[in-house]
């Protein structure tokens, strides 16, 4: 199963710098050395076992931003699952920026009209940290105006904190079949877990594919920055010629448990009851390892 994911926006904008972090295991400080991109370049993903993201990083320069809406607007725009446009939050041309989005919804509208469409306000951390949420509302509600009728979900993104995680989770979940079945298996086995909260990641990227919860947590952003976390730990274990498997951190007032479930997904499991001996967590865990890969390739992978 292949599923298109179109990545535009002007040239220095981060397309590649994020593309790189999340599938390819780079470092923030590490995209300095990227080159632009040229043209359009292609690559394929390989995420939960079948599913395949065919990603279109398109080169943002304006001779290839015209030529995109010119001679291969339909070769570049047919058959597209996701629109992943990226705004550079201090482009000194917002106008022009506008434009060519306005293009690329045209295109989006008669060649793939069930497409998603994501907005990345991107490079936030270069915004004063007070300043960061009146920005980017503004910057959403003339998004909004300006995609009629095409209904949008936007993000503040940097490469340097976990914001980045939070979008690109968002997006991947997007794109997952039968992702709500899913999320009805989770529940049953946070619940026989009698488990707080059960996160599902997914194995390479570590971006969350689905969770469930029954506590309140101020956090909004925990997943992702768990996400961050554990993708930067799991390279530092690389290059030291490690391979992570599990984790199990113990607090006063919780235990977590990180595991893997199934050949493409890892599993985090909360638990706030400690009087639960920690390897009935982990048998739970391994019980239902044999679940979930079925569930995985009768259901997920089809």
């Amino acid at each position: 199963m292949s599923k298109k994911v179109l990545l535009m926006g002007k040239s220095g904008s981060g397309k590649t710098s994020m593309r790189s972090i999340i599938f390819h295991n780079y470092v923030a400080k590490d995209t300095r050395r990227l080159g632009a991109t040229i043209d359009v370049e292609n690559s394929r993903v390989r995420f939960l076992g079948n599913l395949v993201l065919n990603l279109w990083d398109c080169g943002g320069q304006d001779m290839f931003m015209e030529n995109y809406f010119a001679s291969q607007r339909e070769h570049i725009f047919r058959n597209v699952e996701v629109l992943i446009y990226v705004f550079d939050v201090e482009s000194r041309d917002i106008e022009k920026d506008m434009h060519y989005y306005q293009d690329c919804l045209e295109a989006i509208l008669v060649n793939s009209k069930n497409a998603k469409v994501f907005c990345l306000i991107h490079k936030m951390d270069l915004v004063q940290e007070e300043m960061r949420h009146r920005v980017f509302e503004a910057r959403l509600n003339e998004l909004n105006t300006r995609s009629e009728p095409v209904k949008i979900t936007a993000f503040a993104t940097s490469i340097w904190d976990e914001s980045l995680y939070k979008a690109w989770s968002s997006i991947v979940h997007s794109l997952i079949p039968n992702v709500k079945l899913l999320e009805s298996h989770l529940q049953n086995f946070a619940t026989i877990c009698e488990a707080d909260e059960a996160v599902l990641f997914e194995r390479t990227t570590f971006l969350v594919i689905s969770h469930c919860t029954k506590m309140d947590n101020t956090d909004i952003h925990r997943f992702s920055k768990i996400s961050n976390y554990i993708k930067l730990f799991k390279m530092s274990c690389s290059r030291a010629q490690a391979q992570f498997k599990s984790m199990e951190i113990r607090q006063a007032d919780f235990a977590a448990f990180i595991d893997v479930l199934t050949a493409n997904t890892y599993v985090m499991v909360i638990m706030s009851d400690l009087s639960i001996e920690p390897s009935a967590t982990k048998m739970n865990i391994s019980v239902a390892r044999k679940h979930f890969e079925k569930l995985e390739v009768s259901h997920i992978a089809r």
